[in-house]
């Protein structure tokens, strides 16, 4: 290892967030700016970035050896030939779940009691009861993608009475806030027993327009899809047509294809789709600020101690490897 590390940090971070990191790898040579304002030749000679770097400015880091990802998602840098040969790449798995889930929570609760329906009479000054609610009580959701966001969404769901059914890639080993667990090939047959469908997945090859026509159709009637994972898992032309047509109640993306949506997108004037800006996760709630702190810091320790890192990426699959938790 090099005498003198050059770390480059993207991410922001106040005072005590430097400290914190700077107290755990005394003697290296620390730079605090954005991705928006590092210079190609800055980056060129770090030998640890923490946060996103711009994509054509990682692809010729020589000296690099470690990225640490300020986002759960690590899609973009996965791709050939991007990172440098023998880079480890690592995210910020367990940052975002509190602030996704409680996001994903209210949008299927405007939904499922009928709020953007009210938002639009209280901005035209109407008094009009729009009828019949539903309850997160007593419905199934069927959770696709157990990482920290699904699993903390199907947590909530489960505490306020909802039966759980979690689908991911591997292990059958099922946590107790599940009521079911199956693996990926078992989704065609789960669908038309969903009152909800929630999807958090990263994009890969498997899960590009996964939702596509076919799925989308095998879908209960009135139930409700909601995608905080890549908008690409979602065929966004067939999603319209099912809301327009009446097959489902309702739809809620904090993830789009394309993304962001062009102004004349017939989605935005669909009165039951909900969308939102990529803004679910992000810094907007403070705590999950901290978290990514929390894993950066941690991280760094352990690299700097010679030890496994944990949230390490699999540059085939793009998941995180599940032995470094």
């Amino acid at each position: 290892m090099e005498k003198e590390i050059n770390v480059v940090v993207l991410m922001p971070m106040d005072d005590s967030h430097k400290i914190d990191l700077m107290s755990v790898a005394p003697g290296s040579n620390f730079i605090f700016t954005s991705a928006k304002e590092i210079n190609r030749e800055t980056l060129q000679d770090a030998h640890i970035i923490i946060g996103n770097p711009p994509l054509d400015m990682v692809k010729g880091c020589k000296n690099l050896k470690w990225l640490q990802l300020d986002s759960a998602g690590a899609d973009l840098f996965v791709k050939e030939g991007v990172l440098p040969r023998g880079v480890k790449l690592t995210n910020s798995t367990g940052a975002y779940g509190l602030a996704i889930s409680e996001h994903m929570i209210g949008v299927l609760l405007s939904i499922y009691k009928k709020l953007y329906l009210y938002r639009d009479n209280q901005n035209n000054s109407l008094w009009k009861n729009e009828g019949e609610v539903k309850s997160i009580c007593g419905c199934t959701a069927l959770v696709i993608g157990l990482g920290d966001i699904g699993g903390d969404f199907a947590k909530r769901i489960k505490a306020l009475g909802g039966y759980t059914i979690g689908v991911r890639r591997s292990d059958t080993n099922k946590p107790e806030y599940l009521d079911e667990l199956y693996l990926m090939d078992k989704v065609d047959e789960l669908l038309p027993k969903a009152d909800v469908v929630a999807l958090s997945l990263p994009e890969t090859k498997e899960t590009y327009k996964l939702f596509s026509k076919d799925k989308i159709s095998k879908m209960k009637k009135d139930s409700v899809l909601i995608n905080v994972g890549r908008g690409t898992a979602i065929d966004t032309e067939a999603l319209c047509d099912a809301l327009e047509s009446g097959k489902l109640l309702g739809a809620a993306l904090d993830v789009t294809d394309p993304e962001p949506l062009p102004k004349d997108h017939r989605i935005w004037g669909i009165k039951n789709a909900i969308i939102t800006p990529h803004v679910s996760g992000n810094y907007n709630l403070k705590e999950t600020h901290h978290r990514i702190v929390k894993i950066a810091v941690n991280n760094l320790e352990r690299f700097i101690k010679g030890e496994e890192l944990r949230n390490v990426v699999n540059l085939s699959t793009g998941y995180r490897d599940l032995k470094t938790k």
